[in-house]
């Protein structure tokens, strides 16, 4: 398990660190800048270095720290590293994200709630791209679920926005337990808004709306086989490419583990030692008494 969750953590990573050279880009746009992008290149509309990781990595580590830091109920340690995480003047962060920042006065949901009525929706998949530290930290679903709920709350007030959070994660705890990726996806989309033919491309683009966003994980998922071939599927789709391209690879790496995920992309990343320690300290939380 140890070994998928650095797979996880790590191939979550290199998605976001190489779809950040394409991202608000358009696969017309990618083929004549780059032709295929296959490795991680740096640069982009925000100037990342090569092997620099985005916001949707900064805010996983915010929410796996927050749970480290206090497991029973970590939801006011989150909010801190969110924090911290703002004080440190990042590159890049989403429009929901940094509105319910602006409209923080001590109480996330009512800034989530007023954020929500300012941008008139708030369902980005801001909050499915850090949610995957829960999957490891909870081996009980219904603390697992519950912590989805609340963390997404904290900044996106659309349900849609948590509800994502929950499908993805009860996929992840699967996959943590070796199931097959496809009867993992297939098992907990059923009946939902995601229960579609993945034989085609989605009719949406790939783009930041959270609903869009996991259509296009999945349709990777279901129609690609290696862990690269998934990544760089997603990658030169463009648009919101270093988010989809990051949620991809967090399940596909958690299904192949950390020693068949490819050095080339992996060894490239500037927070790889960090990420790795950090799966480690979930993986020794996991289990412990969780409860509230």
């Amino acid at each position: 398990m140890l070994d998928r969750m650095k797979g996880g953590l790590i191939g979550f990573a290199i998605g976001d660190a190489m779809g950040v050279a394409t991202e608000f880009m358009s696969p017309e746009e990618i083929k004549a800048k780059y032709g295929v992008v296959t490795e991680i290149l740096g640069g982009g509309v925000f100037g990342f270095e090569r092997g620099e990781t985005s916001d949707d990595t900064a805010m996983t580590v915010a929410v796996a720290n927050g749970i480290l830091a206090n497991s029973h109920d970590p939801i006011a340690e989150i909010g801190e590293q969110f924090l911290k995480w703002r004080d440190t003047r990042p590159k890049d962060i989403g429009i929901t994200i940094s509105s319910t920042f602006r409209n923080y006065k001590g109480d996330w949901v009512k800034a989530a709630e007023v954020t929500h009525g300012q941008l008139g929706q708030s369902g980005g998949n801001g909050t499915l791209m850090r949610c995957l530290p829960i999957a490891f930290a909870y081996s009980d679903i219904e603390k697992m679920d519950e912590v989805s709920i609340r963390q997404s709350k904290m900044t996106h007030f659309e349900d849609s926005a948590s509800e994502a959070c929950v499908i993805y994660n009860r996929i992840a705890n699967r996959l943590l337990h070796g199931d097959e990726l496809r009867e993992a996806i297939t098992a907990e989309i059923k009946g939902t808004r995601y229960d579609i033919d993945y034989s085609r491309e989605p009719d949406c683009p790939p783009s930041g709306y959270v609903v869009h966003s996991l259509k296009w994980v999945f349709y990777w998922l279901l129609n690609r086989n290696s862990f690269e071939d998934v990544i760089i599927g997603a990658v030169n789709m463009g648009n919101d490419s270093d988010t989809i391209a990051a949620i991809t690879g967090g399940l596909k790496g958690i299904e192949v583990g950390y020693r068949s995920l490819p050095d080339i992309h992996s060894d490239r990343l500037l927070n790889k030692r960090a990420l790795k320690e950090l799966a480690e300290l979930l993986y020794e939380l996991r289990d412990k008494d969780t409860t509230l």
